[in-house]
């Protein structure tokens, strides 16, 4: 059947997507299950605002001791099409961008942790300042925003001159964007979004972290890809084989398959000096594809 046929070619297409690609397809696949329970539920003149709060983090900390899991579903809520469509392009596009740099467990992990340290400052600002009293007690918070700009801003701190192309506008450097983004939402803290743009500096924090501390040796991200990695495993569990008896040819082979491992790890670092004092223009398509490789293991 054609419906068939359709649904094999997603469960392809995700399978062979990197994680950028995974991460769109999780958060529309969710937004369009939610939006048809939405309508279902209105058809019966039910309300659908409880079951979607229900998945959305609440700004009032009681709340969210009853459902700590929203810490996690709302980077994966959004409120409407425009909503989820301009998330989820520059997802795609600044996902693509820190693969370049990074590895796709660090897009995985980053991705979590920025939507988590923009959740905490969100709850955080809503419990403590007196400007949001009167909205701590019905505020919810939901979309991949702070997921996203963690992603924007790591890129930019690791990379700060990568040129970026703009329509209407031309080329800017990475860093101006990762800035006008963390000012705009300086700038309307107290706007009617207060706690989107709250969530978005919590973000940017994330992001910032993540980047600084690689760069010293800290992943900020470890953590985190280890219970994905314990999750994923207990999905899928894995076959453990029967142990077999390996004869090794000899210490020649051992001593050439280390000299190849030696050779490729030099070949990387020369890449990435490369990369540090000319940027990423500057490397050939075979750099590029040799650093790709090398952040896919």
């Amino acid at each position: 059947m054609a419906t068939d046929g359709f649904i094999t070619d997603l469960k392809r297409k995700f399978q062979q997507g990197d994680i950028a690609v995974r991460l769109v397809y999780v958060n529309v696949a969710v937004f369009l299950v939610v939006t048809v329970v939405q309508i279902f539920l209105t058809l019966f003149n039910v309300p659908s605002s409880p079951w979607m709060h229900f998945l959305e983090l609440p700004a009032w900390m009681e709340a969210f001791i009853r459902q700590p899991w929203s810490l996690i579903t709302y980077m994966f809520m959004h409120a409407g099409v425009l909503h989820i469509l301009f998330n989820m392009l520059w997802l795609f596009w600044f996902g693509r961008l820190f693969l370049a740099f990074f590895s796709a467990k660090h897009l995985r992990g980053l991705y979590f942790l920025g939507g988590i340290c923009g959740g905490l400052l969100y709850m955080l600002a809503y419990n403590v300042f007196p400007y949001f009293q009167d909205a701590v007690y019905s505020s919810y918070l939901l979309g991949a925003s702070a997921s996203v700009l963690a992603i924007v801003v790591a890129v930019g701190v690791r990379e700060p001159n990568y040129p970026v192309q703009f329509l209407f506008i031309g080329t800017v450097r990475l860093k101006y964007v990762a800035l006008f983004m963390v000012v705009l939402d300086l700038l309307f803290m107290t706007s009617g979004n207060a706690g989107g743009h709250i969530a978005h500096l919590g973000g940017a924090l994330a992001g910032w972290w993540f980047a600084a501390g690689l760069q010293s040796g800290h992943d900020a991200t470890k953590w985190i890809n280890r219970v994905c990695d314990w999750l994923v495993g207990l999905a899928h569990p894995v076959k453990r084989k029967p142990k077999m008896k390996v004869h090794y040819g000899g210490r020649q082979s051992d001593y050439e398959y280390n000299a190849q491992k030696r050779q490729r790890e030099a070949e990387v670092d020369r890449i990435l000096d490369k990369l540090r004092k000319s940027g990423y223009n500057s490397l050939t398509d075979d750099e590029k594809k040799r650093l790709f490789d090398a952040s896919k293991k």
